[in-house]
């Protein structure tokens, strides 16, 4: 799983020891999405966590806004090899009503 920070929901004293270990092509397409959002000037500064399991994408965290999250599934989607995309990126900030 590439993260760059933990979130807040996060326990990182749980005990993991029973979760199976992700499979070769899983890490590698979970490597190359985060590559891809690293890489790419909307979404290289927002608080992406990436990771991948049987060939689908989970993204989470926060965003600025809902083009960086649109583009954040964009960018993972076309990525060879990925069968879907599981978007939960929230968006920063209280929400504004449409008038």
């Amino acid at each position: 799983m590439y993260m760059p920070w933990p979130l807040p929901d996060e326990n990182w004293f749980a005990d993991t020891s029973h979760q199976p270990e992700p499979d070769h092509e899983d890490l590698r397409l979970e490597a190359l999405v985060a590559q891809r959002l690293s890489i790419d000037w909307t979404t290289r500064r927002q608080q992406i966590t990436v990771s991948v399991q049987n060939r689908v994408v989970i993204l989470a965290g926060v965003v600025s806004d809902s083009n960086a999250r649109q583009v954040a599934a964009d960018l993972a989607y076309d990525v060879p090899g990925i069968f879907d995309i599981c978007n939960t990126l929230r968006l920063s900030g209280p929400r504004r009503s449409r008038r």
